[in-house]
């Protein structure tokens, strides 16, 4: 699918999908392009978009590179659809002296956020750079409020494992809790991961002088991609942080199922020992000697249940005496 986007004033306007001429869009956004849609691209702006196989090259020579007057910058970065697992996957930043080309095969809402705040504001966008300038910083924005909602996610897992009350059924709540930590981990990781790669494109940017073989930031972009940078390290510590924190929950959840198992050990434990006393009892009193006189009193059989049942609680309250149980 292929959208385009024109500046009219100020603001930017998506063009219309009948009359739209590629030549005119000041930023292109192509998801999941057919092989028709690839050539109808690359016959318009005279460049090559890198397939998806490209695109998932490790190498930083395969993610930052020139080539034909263009730039072409890969970053990971998070999609996060409501009701499914986020997904995180590379997209391409082609950027022409005019005009900016984003390429990728999932949908980062990032960039429909970028589109609709854009259409709203006035914003300059006559390179472009100045469009990449404005989408990294909705990618970053984007970033900064998933860590802020790990943030209040962690707060409340450390509330559901430190509880002093805990509801019927506590294997199956601390199970689901080391769930939530799995899932808090993996966010966590595409987060940091997604930051990594951004902070390396910015990088680039700012460490790479005019040239004349493709686009270079200008002294008015400037600030704005240092900007960038510090926020980028401030969230880079800050999913650091969030990592020290799950690796504790994790610590915590663990810690609390040995003590709750701990807990039904020492029981049956006492309850063991307790029973042990009668058992003894009703041990010697089932032995078949002949010369038991006990075996021939009225009242032998209640005194052997009595001293069960006396050989049994004095154990018992010994425990509750040492606050054992």
């Amino acid at each position: 699918m292929i959208t385009a986007y024109a500046t009219r004033g100020a603001r930017l306007e998506k063009l219309d999908l009948d009359q739209r001429h590629l030549g005119e869009a000041v930023w292109i956004d192509v998801e999941a392009p057919t092989e028709a849609e690839e050539d109808a691209v690359e016959a318009a702006l005279g460049i090559d978009i890198p397939t998806r196989e490209d695109m998932q090259e490790i190498e930083v020579s395969s993610r930052i590179y020139r080539e034909g007057g263009a730039l072409f910058l890969t970053a990971q970065v998070i999609a996060s659809p409501e009701a499914r697992e986020a997904e995180i996957g590379p997209v391409t930043f082609v950027v022409l002296p005019d005009r900016l080309v984003s390429v990728h095969y999932h949908h980062p809402r990032s960039l429909g956020y970028f589109a609709d705040w854009a259409a709203r504001h006035d914003t300059v966008l006559e390179t472009g750079l100045d469009t990449l300038m404005g989408l990294l910083e909705a990618v970053v924005d984007r970033l900064a409020d998933i860590l802020e909602a790990e943030a209040r996610q962690h707060e409340a897992l450390s509330r559901a494992i430190f509880a002093a009350h805990r509801p019927s059924g506590r294997t199956e709540t601390l199970g689901a809790v080391l769930q939530r930590i799995g899932r808090a981990e993996a966010m966590n990781g595409k987060v940091n991961e997604s930051l990594a790669t951004i902070l390396r494109l910015l990088t680039y940017l700012t460490s790479t002088p005019e040239a004349a073989d493709g686009p270079c930031l200008h002294a008015r972009q400037m600030p704005l991609a240092l900007a960038q940078l510090q926020d980028l390290k401030s969230l880079r510590e800050v999913a650091a942080a969030q990592a020290d924190k799950v690796r504790f929950l994790l610590d915590a959840t663990l810690g609390v199922i040995n003590i709750r198992q701990s807990d039904v050990i020492k029981i049956f434990s006492v309850v063991a020992f307790v029973f042990l006393p009668p058992t003894l009892i009703a041990s010697i009193y089932g032995m078949n000697f002949k010369h038991m006189p006990e075996l021939d009193w009225t009242w032998g059989y209640p005194m052997a249940l009595g001293l069960m049942v006396v050989s049994a609680l004095v154990p018992y309250l010994i425990f509750r005496w040492k606050k054992w149980l």
